[in-house]
């Protein structure tokens, strides 16, 4: 199992208040999986799209991936396990403005200290797996919406991670271009990549093979699709 979640619970405190973002979650995802969380604005979504990219640390409860107890490790291991381990693609595409495609996609490279030729070798190869070989040297501002999105999932990939985490990966593009990219979702779980994606978007979340659906923290169904 690569990813396994028992009864994680997550806590803020907004002032004199304590918020119950996760209540008692437990999910597992398989290698090989497409998983899509669901839920309404407040369900618990983010934190645990958060909690499983190793951006954030439960209050309790464990998770381990890839066979590693990581809700206990300081943020530096932590760290290191997201270079390593997970690839984030995001719904404002989070890329370098005055960079090129290419430059952009090698910087999970720089920090995991590959180099320069493999670097260069590597996002080029993966850029024209995610159908941007003839644009890889345009900076984001000369590419369309779902060009940009495509050079961040190409930057998400490039470390050949264990995990793809999408976070509403289409909210910034129209319906067309939304389903291009999920197309090169189902395409990269086809050969073998474990996407989990986070969306409240039905159509989007079809593309997957399960959903989980959260309400108030808590896992309120569980289906295949």
């Amino acid at each position: 199992m690569l990813i396994e979640i028992r009864d994680l619970v997550k806590l803020y405190e907004m002032g004199d208040m304590q918020v119950r973002a996760l209540d008692g979650v437990s999910v597992d995802v398989d290698r090989g999986e497409f998983v899509a969380v669901m839920g309404p604005s407040g369900s618990g979504k983010s934190t645990l799209m958060n909690l499983i990219g190793c951006l954030d640390t439960p209050t309790s409860g464990t998770y381990r991936l890839n066979g590693q107890e990581v809700s206990r490790l300081d943020d530096d291991e932590l760290a290191r396990i997201r270079n390593k381990e997970i690839g984030f693609v995001f719904q404002t595409f989070n890329l370098l403005s005055r960079t090129s495609a290419l430059e952009n996609v090698e910087v999970p490279l720089v920090y995991a200290g590959v180099a320069r030729h493999e670097r260069h070798r590597r996002a080029k190869e993966i850029l024209e797996q995610c159908g941007l070989g003839d644009r890889m040297h345009h900076q984001p501002n000369e590419l369309s919406g779902g060009q940009r999105q495509r050079v961040s999932v190409a930057r998400a990939l490039v470390n050949n991670p264990s995990i793809l985490l999408a976070d509403e990966p289409t909210g910034n593009l129209d319906s067309r271009t939304g389903e291009e990219i999920m197309l090169l979702f189902d395409e990269l779980n086809r050969g073998g990549n474990t996407i989990v994606l986070v969306t409240h978007e039905e159509d989007i979340a079809r593309h997957a093979r399960r959903t989980v659906r959260l309400r108030d923290g808590q896992v309120v169904e569980e289906r295949h699709t």
